[in-house]
């Protein structure tokens, strides 16, 4: 099952697509919800914990069963596996269903390395790339190897080493809103660093990491190009038409 997630469905779309077709070419049975919705992450995180409990409530109507479900965001699975059993923590039955839930989530990456035991995609790409770790996808769900292994799968992809590859960009969610000042000295730092690879492209796993330091390489004027891996992984994949 595929978990979509709001800034993907509304700003990316093209990211879920390239998901589904990685999936499929690895032999993965891909089914959509249609009725998803939000995770509930930005209600919770800004404190509202009341409004993000009927929203959570209805993910877990929505995907019920049996059925394995990935998403092409750290931030959104850490939000399902590490941050609903707190939300519900105050009703036994909704508890355990959030539980049973968070252990069918996996985000895009770790499912292919560690459930599909795949690394190498038998892809190709050239050009040169540089990676940022997402900070919810490295701290939340400790998934740091299963990227880079994928990349270094792709054949002639020049993958240059980020300065500080582990730091925050300043997306945040919410906090680039409330506290933009801070966010966009972050991103900044973020960027420098980027362009001190020289890379021509920058890869990242959150939708709303890679919208941020999009704007940002824009406003500079910069035609660094910022993709989802399962947008890289899709193009090295990619068979030619006979």
């Amino acid at each position: 099952m595929l978990f979509v997630t709001c800034l993907v469905d509304q700003m990316a779309p093209q990211v879920g697509e390239s998901v589904v077709r990685v999936l499929e070419r690895l032999g993965v049975e891909v089914s959509f919800p249609r009725s998803q919705t939000c995770c509930g992450q930005p209600a919770f995180n800004s404190g509202y914990r009341a409004d993000a409990r009927p929203v959570a409530k209805r993910f877990l109507d929505v995907f019920e069963g049996d059925d394995l479900i990935v998403t092409p965001s750290g931030s959104c699975a850490a939000m399902v596996r590490n941050f609903y059993p707190e939300l519900f923590h105050d009703d036994p039955k909704l508890l355990a269903r959030a539980r049973r839930t968070g252990e069918r989530v996996w985000e895009f990456s770790e499912f292919i390395v560690d459930v599909l035991g795949r690394s190498d995609l038998g892809g190709r790409l050239e050009g040169s790339a540089t990676y940022h770790k997402c900070c919810h996808l490295l701290r939340e769900l400790g998934v740091d190897r299963q990227p880079e292994a994928l990349l270094k799968g792709v054949k002639g992809l020049e993958l240059r080493s980020l300065s500080r590859a582990e730091v925050c960009c300043g997306f945040g969610g919410t906090f680039s809103v409330k506290m933009a000042d801070i966010s966009t000295a972050m991103m900044n730092e973020k960027l420098d660093s980027v362009q001190a690879t020289g890379a021509r492209m920058l890869i990242a796993g959150d939708a709303g990491c890679i919208m941020h330091m999009q704007g940002g390489l824009r406003r500079r004027g910069q035609d660094t190009e910022v993709v989802h891996i399962a947008q890289l992984l899709d193009r090295a994949t990619v068979r030619p038409t006979p």
